[in-house]
């Protein structure tokens, strides 16, 4: 995979947008950075969760017209 990335998980509801996530920062080198992006409300909660727990970073996180867009680094 390139050092950049991007994840589509609008439609999806909670949990699989934390788990389509997960399964994707595995197969990412340290400090390489995934975009993603989810329509989920739950996910302003579940995403930032999961990168303080599982050691990634939680670059950014923007919302427009209730789409969420995260700008994460994958930890080691």
């Amino acid at each position: 995979m390139s050092d950049e990335t991007t994840l589509d998980t609008t439609g999806l509801l909670c949990p699989l947008p934390v788990l389509k996530l997960r399964k994707i920062l595995k197969t990412l080198n340290k400090g390489a950075r995934i975009t993603m992006v989810a329509d989920d409300p739950a996910a302003l909660i579940d995403v930032p969760h999961f990168c303080a727990e599982a050691g990634h970073t939680l670059l950014e996180t923007h919302e427009n017209e209730g789409v969420l867009t995260f700008e994460i680094a994958a930890g080691g």
